[in-house]
């Protein structure tokens, strides 16, 4: 399809270096800025994940539940500068708590 409603991406930057994700991380952000759709997303990525989303569903382990649905409170504009945004870092350790619990404050 060459403009399909629903994007289904599972781990689709998985394999590329750093700076090569990042651009298509950016390119990803422009496509859903010029061509508004739904897309799902999985990853492993924390980060990845905020710059990403407009909602974060975290997944227990074994067996894997919706654990939480986290609502991410950035601007639809997006760029790797945010990644210092208290909003941002928040959002990520909210999710850090959640996969790991009791070992993300003992690090923290």
């Amino acid at each position: 399809m060459p403009d399909p409603d629903i994007l289904l991406m599972d781990e689709p930057f998985g394999a590329l270096d750093a700076l090569t994700r990042e651009e298509m991380s950016l390119e990803l952000l422009r496509i859903r800025r010029e061509r508004p759709k739904t897309i799902v997303f999985v990853t492993h990525s924390i980060s990845e994940a905020v710059m990403l989303s407009d909602r974060i569903v975290v997944m227990s382990p074994r067996p894997g539940r919706i654990q939480e649905l986290i609502e991410v409170p950035l601007p639809v504009d997006r760029h790797f500068g945010m990644k210092g945004h208290r909003d941002f870092q928040d959002c990520a350790q909210r999710i850090r708590a959640l996969i790991f619990g009791e070992r993300a404050k003992a690090a923290a």
